[in-house]
């Protein structure tokens, strides 16, 4: 055969060998020889195969894949097309998800020469991914491992760029992996001072195992993998702003927590001790005084009068945030939240979008009981809004046997990744309510400096960014189901009513007011019965 179609199924073999089970692909000439090798393995029953014609929505779509545990891979010709890969790549760094990445490119001689769509494509993601350079003669030995963050596979193809016959004996390799040292001594942690524990994005049930062991509160965003249980309280963002707030000596850090600014200053406290347990991705080292590994951590068991003090709170301000928002005229960007945190059965998937949608959801997260296998996950390794749509598709995609798939997000973000909604007819589309909490614009800003009262004649033109985009004809040219809902009641009418497939649920809230709903929030503190 041909050396490029050689290299190409070798390197769809390694994918393979290294647990790749989904490819995303993009159209292009230069990654053909690839294309046909991971056609013919798909057609084989090997892998699952996507195509996308937008590399940017095909990246979220493979780190969606991935971090619900379908190990994917997204490949693409060469180019500009490499360089739309970007932000799923540093958001993959950030989080610590095993994505890869193969790129078609021109062999080397062709730079510098003026070639056609060639450009110096190594090294491209920079610290973001480990990249490899494969040439035609390095098909006899490709090889993928797990790198803990993104792989770059930057692979030289050669004219002929079609195969001469199809491939018919492709295979696939077991391939398995070790999460952890076994044989490592745990280290304790004496109960001592007044301690919280804060569970960030991906922190896992190790931060409410330790809470629950220790007797101390559990300050877990909704993300965390450890909401769960009794010692979760709710609307710790507003506790921490309270006294019960400034009584805190000890916090220990798991995950990556990335929603609050109250969390942030506490975190920063010279008269707080903090203990972290180390984190994965880029920069998950932290310049903390002690990192730990979750596994090997044990604490004595702490004041059960602390934990108490920290349940009677919330139990007030939660009772509290429920009638303000209750007394509403209007539907609510938070009762939009605490509707779709309610529609998610035990089993279920939830991917929440950056900016607003995420933290509403941290003050409204239903509570949920342990064992329930419930999934809330979002793109918090850089926190950005790109390729949420199809990050939530990926994931619904990779994650077949969840009970009901549901995304929550902003219409900004929802409109920077409409792309995701173009699927070609053949391709498969998951369950997946999209609920699109539609301000007509950026309302997180207006929570921020930027929102404040002097900046009143700028804020709609740099922040606000009103668009008027009309989301039910957008969804219509994809051909998605739109319903537009204005109340609670419709709302929670439609998330008990699902169609099937993909489609889009946007509820309509004000932004005009957001600023002095959050204040009013924000201003909540315990007090009596």
């Amino acid at each position: 055969m041909n050396p490029s179609t050689a290299l190409a199924r070798a390197v769809v073999s390694a994918l393979m060998a290294a647990g790749v089970r989904e490819v995303v692909l993009c159209p292009g000439s230069r990654n053909a020889p690839l294309s046909f090798a991971v056609h013919d393995a798909a057609r084989a029953g090997l892998l699952r195969l996507h195509t996308r014609i937008d590399e940017r929505t095909a990246g979220f779509l493979a780190l969606g894949l991935t971090r619900v545990g379908s190990r994917a891979a997204v490949m693409c010709t060469s180019g500009t097309a490499v360089a739309n890969l970007l932000p799923a790549v540093m958001e993959a760094a950030h989080a610590g998800v095993d994505l890869v990445v193969v790129t078609a490119d021109r062999p080397a001689r062709m730079r510098g020469t003026g070639a056609n769509q060639t450009t110096d494509q190594v090294g491209v993601f920079g610290a973001f991914a480990a990249t490899t350079v494969l040439e035609a003669g390095d098909a006899g030995a490709v090889e993928i491992g797990r790198a803990g963050g993104p792989v770059h596979l930057n692979v030289h193809l050669d004219e002929p760029l079609v195969p001469e016959d199809a491939w018919t004996d492709a295979a696939a390799d077991s391939w398995e992996m070790t999460w952890r040292d076994e044989h490592a001594e745990s280290v304790g942690l004496p109960a001592g001072p007044r301690t919280v524990v804060v569970a960030g994005d991906d922190a896992g049930p190790p931060a409410r195992v330790l809470a629950e062991a220790a007797g101390w509160p559990l300050l877990a965003e909704p993300t965390s993998g450890a909401r769960t249980g009794d010692h979760a309280i709710r609307t710790y963002r507003l506790l921490l702003g309270s006294d019960l707030g400034e009584r805190i000596e000890r916090v220990v850090v798991a995950g990556h927590p990335t929603l609050s600014r109250p969390v942030a200053r506490l975190l920063a406290r010279a008269d707080v001790e903090v203990v972290s347990l180390r984190a994965r991705g880029l920069w998950s080292a932290r310049p903390f005084p002690v990192a730990l590994e979750a596994d090997r951590f044990v604490a004595a068991a702490g004041d059960p009068g602390w934990l108490e003090e920290w349940r009677e709170a919330d139990r007030s301000v939660g009772r509290q945030l429920d009638r303000l928002l209750g007394a509403e005229p209007d539907l609510t960007p938070y009762e939009v939240a605490g509707a779709v945190s309610r529609a998610l059965p035990a089993g279920g998937l939830l991917h929440v979008g950056a900016s607003s949608p995420i933290r509403d959801l941290d003050l409204m997260v239903a509570r949920y009981a342990v064992g329930d296998r419930r999934k809330v996950i979002a793109n918090r390794g850089l926190a950005g809004i790109d390729g949420t749509v199809s990050s939530a598709i990926g994931a619904a995609l990779g994650r077949p046997r969840s009970t009901r798939a549901l995304a929550l997000v902003g219409d900004v973000t929802f409109l920077h990744d409409a792309t995701g909604l173009v699927l070609g007819p053949r391709e498969e589309r998951p369950d997946l309510t999209v609920v699109v909490v539609n301000d007509n614009g950026g309302s997180i800003f207006s929570m921020l400096e930027q929102g404040a009262e002097e900046h009143r004649d700028s804020f709609d033109t740099l922040f606000g960014t009103p668009h008027d985009v009309d989301l039910a004809s957008l969804c219509a040219a994809t051909r998605t189901p739109h319903l537009r809902v204005r109340s609670l009641p419709e709302l929670e009418q439609a998330l008990a009513s699902p169609n099937g497939g993909i489609e889009v649920v946007e509820a309509v809230v004000r932004r005009d007011n957001r600023r002095d709903l959050d204040a009013r929030i924000s201003a909540l503190r315990p007090g009596p019965r």
